[in-house]
């Protein structure tokens, strides 16, 4: 285990760490109307916390293997979720051709501290085929060959450095409250509340340009 290996990897969580996803999850359950929003909002964390580490710990597994049998690594991995990325730039792109009203983004009320766990389970198990920093990060771990109980703590630190936003978050909603959600409800209202998107092709062009661009890339991978 080197120190390269280790500040690279660092690296990559805390890019990987500004996902609007995870975040937005976690200031939501802050600002929604429920008896416990801070609990609920730690158990979306933990739920986001286990399922980075469990499916890296899994891909680490099957690159591990794909690594001896082949040589290859995560190259399969790396196609695979840039062609993902592709599909959902292209698909942003082609929606911005027509003009739509954006639906406000709300906490079902089925929401509670547990079931909160479970929405961080699926809502980051969901964004992660888009986590390029992941997926590279592990590709990084595999080929250093630590062995697998250091590639496992590796990857434990890198899921806690992903959700370091979000306990910080969560901090400071547990410890000023009132004053965090008076600011993340004024960000509510620019970003979650119901809004119309115009049509705009210019917007358009730009994601199918990316989409074009990472789809090549997955097909030189």
């Amino acid at each position: 285990m080197t120190a390269s290996l280790l500040a690279g990897v660092a690296g990559l969580a805390l890019l990987d760490a500004l996902n609007p996803a995870t975040i937005a999850g976690v200031a939501l359950l802050l600002l929604a109307p429920m008896a416990h929003p801070v609990r609920a909002a730690a158990g979306f964390v933990a739920g986001a916390y286990l399922t980075v580490f469990v499916l890296g710990a899994v891909v680490y597994a099957g690159a591990d293997v794909a690594a001896g049998a082949t040589g290859d690594g995560l190259l399969w991995v790396r196609r695979i979720a840039f062609t993902v990325a592709a599909v959902a730039l292209a698909v942003a792109g082609l929606r911005r051709l027509r003009a739509r009203v954006r639906p406000a983004v709300t906490v079902p009320r089925w929401v509670n501290p547990l079931s909160a766990a479970v929405l961080g389970l699926v809502m980051t198990g969901a964004d992660l085929p888009n986590a390029f920093p992941y997926f590279i990060a592990v590709e990084r771990i595999v080929n250093a060959d630590v062995g697998t109980t250091r590639s496992l703590v590796i990857i434990a630190g890198y899921a806690l450095v992903y959700c370091l936003p979000c306990l910080l978050l969560l901090i400071a909603g547990a410890t000023r409250g009132d004053r965090v959600r008076r600011r993340l409800g004024r960000l509510y209202e620019q970003l979650g509340a119901e809004r119309k998107m115009p049509r705009s092709v210019p917007i358009a062009v730009a994601y199918l340009t990316a989409a074009a661009g990472v789809i090549t890339i997955a097909a030189l991978a």
